[in-house]
């Protein structure tokens, strides 16, 4: 049998995380994962046995991708059943199935942990018999519709080795208990859950021992961690801790947080040196009378705080944040307060977004709205501070020794490809992320794995491709391997 599975992650690096479980699940089972991203110019995966679709709902755009995506895996593995799981899946099965309702299989967001068990049963059916693709597709949908939750849940897709990513990460939080007016992921996620401290520990420990440096926390609202276990209570700041003091040197890295959640207790833990100097601050106004709108539990003050308690204790953070232009009623006063308040607090990237009006949100229903036109300007204004803004932190640190992980970047795939492993005018292309979020080039003589700790230093600034929203960001050299 074919025993090619391809992926498609979509989003954030939580379903990034997600898709990794799901991929070393098959590949446990006998399959042969495939995550490389499909192009139009990829050729035809001809008689693969399954196609998985993580998707994402967090914006139109975001959903427009999913369907576009879905369309180009339905042509590029075009003999498999195509199943669609995520966010999108959860809260538009209909639309999804109407694509192509012969071939498509709907996991909706919630029971994404079915994909452990498709592994099993799509190994076993296809032992069993010589089944046309139809066969594939009607047991799929019969798994779906007949299996009961049981001991399984929102944290059985996870893995200890990672196919993709160089950079490790773990699930700890789905879900939010919040309602924001413009968002609706927390009715694809459901209420909060946190995965059990000693579990967390337990794989992180896992992590450690396949030689990860470093390992990412991921999950829908982190600054909602909560959980109680032998008596005592864990927030964010009590895991991070319990985290650091029983294990040996594998750093810690926060992807998101909410700037109330942040005080002297988590900003002294920031402080450790076994936690990786990156902060994302999920803000989305500087006014706080829209955020009031918007019905986010904190105040402009509040994100000014989190931002001083977090320099405090970490002078050299990379800071990054969201904002959402154009919301509803937003004046110009209102996002004058937006461009202060990032100026002001130098976040080292901004990722802008214009506000898109999700169905079932209370926002999308709100008056006045602001004109497309003004929204796709105020992006622009916060892109050109954000891109002003992160050349200021890279231009500090230029000449500056930095720890960096070395990435699975495809120019290293197709260096190990070819077998181009020497190269003694240093001309292999090596692409690295420091500890402080810089994602930097360099020159090597020889490849160096991904995941590798290497020490360089920051020569030049790449502007053209910050503004192009290219990934690597300046140009460097190697100093240890």
């Amino acid at each position: 049998m074919n025993n090619l599975v391809h992926f498609e992650t979509l989003g954030c690096r939580l379903n990034q995380d997600e898709t990794e479980g799901a991929a070393f699940i098959f590949k446990e089972k006998g399959f042969e994962p495939h995550l490389e991203s499909l192009t139009a110019k990829t050729p035809a995966l001809k008689n693969s046995a399954l196609a998985v679709v993580n998707t994402c709902t967090v914006t139109g755009k975001a959903e427009q991708k999913d369907r576009r995506v879905i369309r180009l895996v339905l042509e590029k593995c075009p003999d498999c059943p195509v199943v669609v799981t995520g966010c999108y899946a959860e809260l538009e099965s209909s639309v999804i199935m109407s694509i192509c309702p012969e071939r498509i299989v709907v996991i909706p967001g919630t029971q994404k942990y079915l994909l452990s068990l498709c592994a099993t049963k799509l190994s076993e059916f296809l032992k069993e018999k010589n089944s046309t693709l139809e066969d594939k597709v009607q047991m799929l949908r019969q798994l779906v519709s007949s299996t009961a939750p049981g001991d399984l849940n929102k944290f059985t897709l996870y893995t200890s080795r990672f196919l993709q990513h160089s950079r490790a990460s773990i699930k700890i939080q789905d879900g939010c208990n919040n309602n924001c007016a413009f968002c609706r992921i927390h009715f694809a996620r459901g209420k909060a859950e946190s995965l059990a401290p000693f579990e967390v520990l337990k794989r992180i420990r896992e992590i450690e021992s396949k030689g990860a440096s470093e390992v990412v926390f991921t999950g829908v609202n982190l600054s909602q961690y909560c959980y109680t276990e032998d008596g005592k209570f864990f927030g964010f700041a009590e895991l991070l801790d319990f985290l650091i003091q029983n294990t040996s040197s594998i750093k810690f890295r926060v992807s998101s947080f909410y700037p109330q959640c942040v005080d002297e207790k988590l900003g002294k833990l920031m402080g450790s040196k076994r936690v990786q100097p990156f902060f994302h601050l999920s803000v989305q106004s500087g006014s706080s009378e829209i955020l009031k709108k918007m019905n986010r539990p904190y105040s402009r003050e509040a994100v000014y705080n989190a931002v001083k308690i977090l320099r405090t204790y970490r002078p050299d953070i990379f800071i990054s944040c969201d904002i959402i232009a154009g919301f509803p009623s937003e004046t110009e006063d209102d996002f004058a307060l937006t461009l202060q308040m990032v100026q002001d607090l130098k976040f080292a990237w901004i990722h802008a977004f214009p506000f898109s009006p999700r169905p079932g949100t209370s926002a999308a229903a709100m008056k006045p709205c602001v004109p497309e036109r003004i929204k796709d300007l105020r992006v622009q204004q916060l892109t050109e501070i954000a891109v002003n803004q992160k050349v200021e932190y890279i231009n500090s640190f230029i000449g500056v020794q930095l720890n960096a992980t070395v990435e699975n970047s495809r120019a290293l795939r197709i260096a190990m490809a070819h077998g181009k492993l020497h190269n003694e005018s240093g001309k292999i292309k090596i692409h690295a992320v420091t500890d402080n979020f810089i994602h930097v080039e360099l020159t090597a003589h020889k490849v160096i794995m991904p995941g590798s700790q290497i020490k360089v230093s920051v020569e030049s600034v790449l502007q053209d491709n910050i503004v192009l929203g290219k990934e690597i960001e300046a140009s460097g050299k190697i100093l240890v391997v």
